[in-house]
């Protein structure tokens, strides 16, 4: 007979190994999330897991978000790109979802959030935003420079001509200067530094930190999460100077070489939104755009959350938000994102 009931302490082990077998299960499936959302955010979380015999058959990693403005939501999985249900049985995968569902009437959520790599639910509302591009990589790291379209490996070859060299860093603090400066720019609130420690610390080694330098000093850096065989750059920086150097396109062609040297068969290159210098930049490189599923049973909510840069009611906030300090936007800004997922 098959139960669903949360993950405990004990059962982490045996999530991740879950993990690791499942074909639909991704990074952000790891059981490490919850340690992560809690310490870095305080949000509740709803680990489930579905098991028959003493082995675990299905996953369902869920956080809770309530805010006065941003509205009160149960997702799978709030600031990762994947989520939704993993399984290997049907009977799991229903067992999983009608908890799921359970869970957020007992809530009284605005919505239960799914973000799939594939549809499960075409009778509930989706988000048509995000998209995500992988790609396999050679294991010959001279055929994937050719390729990269001639255009942007152009620009990798002029980053290498600029004298341009990568480290890895032993922390985020490079990463984190970089990043948060970057964010400044866009008009966006980022992370706290510590946020990118906590992810550091719970997954260690398949948690780097690249950046790249030009006469010593850091010119952009990435963040990036390393699962099976892929790798997925996942969050990143540059400065001012990244551009005229092509520090940005230097960076990921770094990351694919020793991600290639390292035996990885996949390049994610992560979620994007349609119509963005990010959607046109992954293109360029050669990779073709897959849909992202995100699915919404609502709950209390009319509609589907629209919490995005793009909406243009956000437009005010982001030309005020690039004139403040550095130093008072890192301070206020996790404040902002921690409850915006």
């Amino acid at each position: 007979m098959t139960t669903v009931r949360l993950m405990l302490p004990e059962d982490r082990e045996k999530w991740d190994a879950f993990v690791e077998g499942c074909s639909e299960a991704t990074f952000f499936h790891r059981s490490g999330w919850q340690e992560v959302i809690a310490r870095a955010f305080g949000h509740n979380t709803y680990f489930l897991l579905a098991e028959k015999a003493g082995e675990i058959t299905g996953i369902l990693p869920l956080a809770e978000i309530k805010h006065f403005l941003f509205g009160h939501s149960l997702s799978s999985l709030p600031f990762c790109v994947y989520g939704g249900i993993a399984a290997n049985s049907e009977e799991s995968r229903e067992m999983l979802d009608s908890a799921a569902q359970e869970i957020a009437s007992d809530l009284n959520v605005d919505y239960l959030e799914y973000r799939n790599v594939r549809a499960h639910h075409p009778d509930w509302p989706a988000k048509d935003l995000y998209v995500t591009f992988r790609k396999p990589i050679d294991p010959d790291p001279e055929q994937n420079m050719k390729n990269i379209p001639r255009k942007q490996r152009a620009m990798v070859r002029s980053g290498i001509k600029n004298g341009l060299n990568s480290e890895i860093d032993e922390d985020v603090t490079r990463f984190f200067d970089v990043f948060s400066d970057n964010m400044l720019r866009h008009g966006t609130p980022a992370l706290s530094k510590r946020y990118f420690e906590i992810l550091k610390e719970i997954f260690g080694k398949d948690c780097e930190v690249m950046s790249v330098m030009s006469e010593g000093q850091v010119v952009s850096s990435v963040l990036t999460f390393y699962h099976k065989d892929e790798v997925l750059p996942y969050y990143a920086g540059d400065t001012v100077e990244a551009r005229k150097l092509a520090a940005n396109d230097f960076k990921y062609w770094e990351l694919m070489r020793r991600a290639c040297e390292k035996g990885c068969k996949v390049f994610d290159y992560g979620r994007s939104k349609r119509g963005t210098g990010s959607f046109d930049f992954k293109k360029n490189w050669g990779f073709e755009p897959a849909p992202l599923h995100y699915e919404y049973q609502l709950h209390k909510a009319k509609s589907v959350p629209d919490q995005n840069p793009l909406n243009p009611k956000y437009q005010l906030f982001i030309k005020a938000w690039r004139k403040l300090p550095i130093g008072v936007a890192n301070f206020i800004g996790p404040h902002i994102v921690k409850n915006l997922g």
